[in-house]
Formats: C-alpha cells, structure tokens, sequence
C-alpha cells in the first residue's frame, strides 16, 4: 500500500509555545492509527495541521500527493477528502439531521440536491440513525448527534477520516453507539486518524499506536506490542495510568 499521509519534520508554533517538535509521519491507504498522550501533548494539533485546520510553519505535509502549504490552491479539495469529526459536534441546530448532511455535497462538490439526498440517506443508515432524518440537532441524544456528525464527513466520501476524541463530550453510555460506528467504517478499509482515550476501541481497530508527549512523537508501534511490550518508560507511565 501506499503512503496516503507523510509528514516531514513538522513543526508548529503557537506564539512562542511549541505544539509540534519535528513530527515525522507516514499512513498508508487503509492503515487505522489511534494517537494517544496526556492532554496538550499535540495530538489534536497534528491532526489538525493534516487538513489544514492549522498551518504548520516548518516541514512537509503530504495528503494524497499534494503538499500541504501557504500556496495550496485546492485546500477545499484537500478537505473534501479528509473528512474529520470532532469532540463538538458542529450540527447547524436551524437545520434538520438531512440538510445538515447535504449542505457540503451541494456547495462544495456541486452534487445535484436529489443525488445529494440519496448519498446522505445512505450514510445515515450505514450509523443507523436514518430513522431520525427529519428531525433538528436538538432533538436528537449526544451519541446521535456524534452519528450524524459522522454522517455528515462521509457525504463528502473522503479517501481519509480524522477523529479529535469523537467521545470525550458524550455520556458514557452514549459512547459505545459511536465507537461502533467508528469500527464498522474501520472494517469497510477508511483510512482512520483518531485521537482517543478508548483503548479498547484501539486495540479493536488501530493497525498502529502512536504516543505523544510536549510536541513529539515518543512511539509508534503495532497494537499489540504498544500494549504488551512499550518501550519509552514515558509510554509505561502513561498506560499504567489509563489501563
């Protein structure tokens, strides 16, 4: 397979504060990663950075072939395939759950209404809440409003997904309605970036395990050796703590 993702020595300031000290990265097409790492270790600002949410000021970013930078033209085609869901779950609440999720296709892919309809339909039903189409933001629960969300990125039918702790503002009973979700579009071969604290979603689902902490990544590892066998004692603490 081949990289679909490829950062090089990327950095990223906020002011004086460093988010990202020379973060090296490569994700092949259908390779599922879970990032975790104690909270402003840089985890949601490199994800971020990958559909240009943030702009990196020093490195390489690559997605799909085209670079990442100040003079990309295509960013909104950039962004139309990565589609990303975040811990808030940005619904319009004036618009009902199908126009929410056929607003990008319309605008932004120029998707005929009717056609548009139809791929939201579908995607509504792949989370199983097309039931509640009809219906506003607010009447649905957290967990639901996640699935639409969820929904929504995949109108656009990106190449990648990005998640920045789909779980963290949900109930927790809430939270496993979304996490399957998330693993049955794992098990179709999405290309998948999530920021989480779910281990057990993460040893369900990520081909790869990446540590963060101050900026950088500590390790990178497959699954199960990052769980059974860390090697960074950073890594140990960290999992001692959360396991």
């Amino acid at each position: 397979m081949k990289n679909i993702i490829e950062l090089k020595n990327v950095n990223k300031w906020f002011d004086k504060f460093q988010a990202l000290k020379d973060v090296n990265l490569e994700v092949k097409q259908q390779e599922k990663i879970v990032i975790c790492g104690p909270s402003g270790s840089g985890k949601s600002t490199l994800i971020r950075c990958i559909n240009r949410l943030e702009e990196h000021q020093d490195g390489q970013i690559i997605v799909d072939g085209n670079e990442i930078s100040e003079n990309t033209k295509d960013i909104e085609k950039i962004r139309a395939e990565v589609g990303m869901v975040f811990q808030q779950f940005n619904l319009f609440p004036h618009l009902s759950i199908l126009d929410n999720c056929t607003l990008a296709p319309i605008w932004v892919k120029k998707m005929p209404k009717k056609q548009a309809e139809e791929v939201a339909m579908k995607n509504l039903e792949r989370v199983q809440i097309s039931d509640q189409a009809k219906k506003f933001p607010g009447q649905l629960s957290g967990g639901q409003q996640q699935r639409c969300a969820l929904a929504r990125a995949l109108c656009m039918e990106p190449k990648i997904m990005l998640f920045d702790e789909p779980t963290s503002a949900l109930d927790p009973e809430m939270i496993k309605e979304v996490l399957d979700s998330m693993v049955d579009l794992a098990k179709a071969g999405m290309t998948m970036i999530v920021v989480t604290h779910e281990m057990g979603f993460a040893k369900e689902v990520a081909d790869n395990m990446i540590f963060m902490d101050e900026g950088r990544i500590v390790e990178k590892a497959k699954t199960k050796d990052f769980f059974n066998n860390p090697k960074s004692d950073r890594t140990k603490l960290f999992l001692s703590q959360i396991l």
